[in-house]
C-alpha cells in the first residue's frame, strides 16, 4: 500500500493485533474528554474521527489485500472494548462500520477498492431490509427504493448500505432455491441518499448519530450489490471471512457495554477512595456494602470478559480447521455475548448506586455510562430471549437461527 492508494500514513501503520490494540488504548484519554462533545453533537467530532483514521480503527476488520488488519475475533473485540472505557459511542460507531466493512470480501477487487482505497473510507448501514424497502431488477443493476433506521455512524460514513428484497419489474419477489426471498445489500455514495438528520434523540449511546436514510429508484449497478455471507460470491481465503458479520457485531457490541461497564467501575473506584457520605465519617471505600459490590461486580466482569475470549478463541480455531462457522459456533457466540451485555448492565447499575448523589451529575463520568450501558441492553444483542434460544438448543429443540 502506498501515497498512490490514497492511504497515506495509514499504509505504514503496525498491522500486528498488538499495535492495533496499543493504538485503541492510546486514544481512551481523548475519547473521555471528548465524551461531552459527542453527545452533544450526536455525532462523532472531526478530531476524534481524525484520530481514529490516522490510528487506523475503521480497518480492523477489512481484508489485508485491501490495506485492513484481519484481525481475529478475540483480537478485535478487545480493541472494542478499550474504545468504550473512553467513550461508548465511538465504539458502536467504530463496531458498525468494522461489521460492514467485512462486505469487502464478497466484491469484485475494483469495487472494493474504490470504496476502501481512501483512508477515511467508512461503510454504514442501518436496519434491514428497511420500511418498504425493495430492489427491482433493471438493465445492468436494480433501482432501489426505501427507507433504513438506525445507520449507526452515517454521519462521518463515505458509503451506505440499503439491504432490500430484490423484485421482478411485474412486482414478483425473485426468489432463493430454497424458497426464500432474495435479498442483497446495495452499495452507493453517502451523497445519493437522503437523510433525516435529527430522528437521532435518545437516552444513551447519543453520539452515534443513528440517522434514517431514504432512497427513490436509486439505480445500482450489479458490481455495488452484494449477498453477504454467500459462498458463492465470497472472494478472500481468510478465516475471519467464514464468520458472518452476527458475530463480530456481537462480540463488539457487548464490548461497547463490557469497557463502558468498566470504566464506570472504575470512576465509582476512584470516587470512594476519597468521598464521604453526607452525615458520615468513613470514607466509602471503607464501608462494607461498598467492598462487596466492588469486589462482586469486578469479579462479574472479568468472568464475563473472559469467557467471551475465550470462546471466540475457541470457535476461531474451529471455523480456522473446518473452513465453515456451525450452528454450535454460532450458538457459543451468542451464549457468551449476551451474557456479557447483561452482566455489563447489571454491574454498571450496581456500582453506579453506590456513587450516590454525586453519581446524578452531568458534569461527572458516571451518569452517561449507565445511560450507554443501558442502551446497549435494550439493542437486539441484548435481548433476554436470545438465552431461551441457546436454552432449547441445549435441550435438543427448534430453534430459529436469525439471530445466532
Amino acid at each position: 500500500m502506498d501515497d498512490a492508494l490514497g492511504l497515506g500514513p495509514v499504509a505504514d501503520l503496525d498491522a500486528s493485533p498488538a499495535a492495533c490494540l496499543a493504538r485503541a488504548r492510546a486514544l481512551i484519554p481523548l475519547l473521555a474528554a471528548a465524551s461531552p462533545r459527542v453527545e452533544a453533537g450526536r455525532e462523532l467530532p472531526s478530531d476524534v474521527l481524525d484520530a481514529l483514521h490516522a490510528a487506523g480503527i475503521f480497518r480492523l476488520l477489512l481484508p489485508r489485500s485491501l490495506g485492513g488488519f484481519e484481525l481475529k475475533p478475540a483480537e478485535y473485540v478487545q480493541c472494542i472494548e478499550a474504545l468504550a472505557m473512553g467513550d461508548a459511542s465511538t465504539a458502536w460507531c467504530v463496531n458498525q462500520g468494522s461489521g460492514c466493512s467485512m462486505t469487502a470480501a464478497y466484491l469484485a477487487p475494483e469495487v472494493a477498492h474504490d470504496i476502501w482505497d481512501n483512508a477515511r473510507a467508512v461503510l454504514a448501514w442501518g436496519n434491514g431490509p428497511g420500511s418498504n424497502s425493495k430492489a427491482v431488477r433493471t438493465d445492468g443493476g436494480w433501482l432501489v427504493s426505501g427507507s433504513w433506521s438506525f445507520a449507526s455512524g452515517s454521519r462521518h460514513a463515505t458509503w451506505l448500505g440499503a439491504m432490500a428484497p430484490c423484485m421482478n419489474p411485474d412486482g414478483s419477489p425473485v426468489l432463493r432455491p430454497d424458497g426464500r426471498v432474495w435479498e442483497r445489500t446495495m452499495l452507493l455514495p453517502r451523497h445519493q441518499a437522503k437523510v433525516d438528520p435529527d430522528v437521532w434523540n435518545v437516552m444513551g449511546l447519543s453520539g452515534t448519530g443513528s440517522d434514517t436514510f431514504h432512497l427513490t429508484d436509486l439505480f445500482i449497478d450489479d458490481a455495488h450489490s452484494v449477498t453477504r455471507e454467500s459462498a458463492d460470491e465470497r472472494r478472500e481465503a481468510g478465516t475471519l471471512y467464514r464468520f458472518q458479520a452476527m458475530q463480530l457485531y456481537a462480540g463488539g457490541f457487548c464490548s461497547v457495554a463490557l469497557g463502558a461497564a468498566r470504566a464506570l467501575h472504575a470512576e465509582v473506584v476512584k470516587l470512594a477512595k476519597g468521598k464521604v457520605q453526607l452525615g458520615g465519617t468513613e470514607q466509602l471505600r471503607d464501608n462494607q456494602g461498598v467492598q462487596y459490590t466492588i469486589g462482586y461486580w469486578d469479579a462479574a466482569l472479568k468472568a464475563a470478559r473472559a469467557g467471551l475470549l475465550n470462546t471466540m478463541a475457541e470457535v476461531w480455531d474451529e471455523v480456522a480447521q473446518t473452513g465453515e462457522i456451525t450452528i454450535a459456533n454460532r450458538i457459543a457466540v451468542r451464549q457468551a455475548t449476551t451474557y456479557v451485555i447483561h452482566a455489563s448492565r447489571d454491574a454498571a447499575y450496581h456500582v453506579f448506586h453506590e456513587a450516590g448523589s454525586t453519581a446524578i451529575l452531568a458534569n461527572q463520568p458516571f451518569e452517561r455510562r449507565l445511560r450507554d450501558v443501558s442502551a446497549v441492553a435494550q439493542h437486539l444483542q441484548g435481548r433476554r430471549t436470545h438465552f431461551e434460544t441457546i436454552g432449547s438448543y441445549l435441550l435438543g429443540g427448534e430453534i430459529s437461527t436469525r439471530w445466532i
